[in-house]
């Protein structure tokens, strides 16, 4: 029975904590240097100087308690992304959110709102990737009769703003598509918006390049 009560409790604490969240959550968390700090971290991944993924045990411990991540990472599920990779993060530095395609719906902008106001993070990446092969099978017109049809119909604006260009589709396509899904998380209402409206936040794209590890900043401010 005290298990259940102590269960019970921590619900509500939870729910008081998520519920007033965007009031003061945003407000307590200074804005951070996060883009030096990606930008720094993919420059060491891309030179092999990586820092952050050794003694693994005694992070892990230091985390057990909370996380407050710096920045949320909104990228592909492909399996050659890996935002900690990549950018050289610790554990509980990246709050990440993957989907093929890198496309949200409601769950993703959920968790989003979750990483900006309940853990503090001040910084959005939408991260694309080169050969992306959502962004290619919407291009190509593919049909499924499966959920795999929706993220492609999500990738569409992506592909119609590329119709007539004749070089370098796919590159051209899969950066159109983040600055899409940039653009949907900016009109976001009733967080990301007016947080961003405040200037307690910023939400960027990026592409990353498979072959060479590094990533551009699209709209660096």
């Amino acid at each position: 029975m005290k298990k259940i009560f102590a269960k019970f409790t921590f619900a509500l604490s939870l729910a008081s904590i998520v519920s007033s969240a965007p009031v003061f959550a945003a407000e307590a968390a200074p804005l951070k240097n996060a883009l030096n700090k990606l930008i720094d971290g993919n420059q060491r991944y891309v030179n092999s100087a990586t820092v952050c993924h050794e003694d693994w045990s005694a992070k892990r411990l230091a985390q057990t308690q909370g996380q407050a991540p710096f920045a949320v990472i909104v990228t592909c599920s492909d399996s050659r992304v890996p935002p900690e990779i990549i950018f050289d993060q610790a554990l509980g530095s990246l709050f990440v959110i993957r989907v093929a395609g890198n496309v949200v719906d409601d769950f993703a902008i959920g968790s989003i709102e979750y990483g900006v106001t309940v853990l503090g993070a001040d910084t959005v990446l939408v991260l694309g990737h080169s050969n992306c092969g959502a962004v290619d099978g919407a291009l190509k017109g593919l049909k499924f009769d499966n959920h795999i049809q929706e993220v492609l119909n999500a990738i569409q604006p992506a592909v119609e703003s590329v119709k007539g260009t004749s070089r370098n589709v796919l590159e051209k396509a899969i950066k159109l598509n983040v600055t899409h899904v940039e653009g949907k998380l900016k009109s976001s209402k009733p967080v990301l918006a007016k947080l961003l409206e405040q200037g307690k936040l910023s939400i960027l794209g990026g592409y990353y390049d498979l072959a060479t590890g590094k990533v551009e900043f699209l709209d660096k401010p």
